[in-house]
């Protein structure tokens, strides 16, 4: 299944939120959505539910017009939406029921999904009795009880503590593995690159790169070398083992912090002459790396300025 959105072009009154955005989602893989606030994500996932349409352009799934598609959105909003002082297995059921199912697959569904987050005996409970990350999870189960067909996960992992947030991981990874289409919007990197093949970076409306999120690390120079020793002065008997070779101007900066050092090289192909350098001076290289941008990185490059 592929997802298209094709040239779309939003405005809200005199403001052009989206300026003729196109992007891709395959099923079975995940695509990060990112962007500083007020870039333009919400508005791009709900023209593409449906929720509003764009002045302009298309939203295609399979080549055919997603009004006419026939898939079934799963949408966790960054703002929650459930009713704190209703109790859970009442509301989740409701929910089930609104998206088709009967009552008696609702309930099972909702059942499945409780046991799923380890969650089983909150059934009777109100909400509001839970406390934040479990209402987190609560919020994720109503977003699948109808096993949707495009999952959209909006900041998914806030107020989870490290054990939540391992079972959210293991659930997104499920959703990717059973060929769902994922797209995944969030300001917490670190997740991004766990979950996504590919992103989209928005601002000021616009895409300001896409595209396989390896490949664009990989198009970055490759002139940055993180290097560790076992012990000793790493600095100090890097810049020895690279004399003695005669590579001095190889190495045009040269970074030492607390358990490594990072050189910037002149040029990039002769990395292998700098780590037989280290090695024939008889240093004992623990590792020896080239260093990629993180996510984080790239997109306070791409981001960091509004258009």
């Amino acid at each position: 299944m592929l997802l298209e959105v094709k040239n779309v072009v939003k405005t809200f009154g005199e403001k052009r939120v989206l300026e003729g955005i196109s992007l891709q989602v395959k099923s079975g893989a995940a695509l990060g959505l990112l962007g500083r606030n007020g870039a333009g994500k919400t508005t791009t996932i709900r023209i593409v539910m449906g929720v509003f349409p764009a002045d302009s352009g298309e939203i295609l799934l399979d080549g055919k017009p997603m009004s006419k598609s026939g898939a079934t959105f799963g949408y966790l909003p960054e703002e929650r939406g459930l009713y704190p002082k209703k109790l859970i297995g009442d509301q989740l059921v409701y929910l089930a029921r609104l998206r088709g199912l009967t009552r008696a697959d609702a309930v099972a569904a909702v059942k499945r999904w409780l046991a799923r987050m380890g969650m089983e005996e909150v059934y009777a409970k109100k909400l509001d009795t839970l406390s934040k990350g479990n209402q987190q999870k609560i919020q994720l189960a109503s977003t699948l009880l109808h096993d949707p067909d495009i999952v959209i996960l909006d900041e998914p992992f806030s107020g989870l503590d490290p054990v939540n947030a391992s079972l959210l991981k293991d659930v997104v990874r499920e959703l990717v593995a059973a060929g769902k289409t994922v797209i995944f919007s969030s300001h917490q990197m670190g997740y991004v690159e766990e979950f996504c093949d590919n992103i989209a970076i928005l601002n000021g409306g616009r895409i300001v790169l896409d595209g396989n999120l390896h490949d664009i690390k990989m198009s970055y120079p490759r002139n940055r070398i993180l290097v560790s020793l076992d012990k000793g002065d790493m600095a100090a008997s890097i810049k020895t083992a690279l004399s003695q070779a005669g590579l001095d101007s190889l190495v045009t900066k040269l970074i030492p912090r607390e358990h490594d050092v990072i050189l910037t090289l002149a040029d990039p192909a002769k990395r292998g002459q700098v780590l037989a350098a280290l090695s024939g001076a008889g240093l004992a290289v623990d590792r020896f790396e080239v260093l990629t941008p993180t996510l984080e990185q790239i997109f306070v490059e791409k981001a960091g300025e509004t258009a």
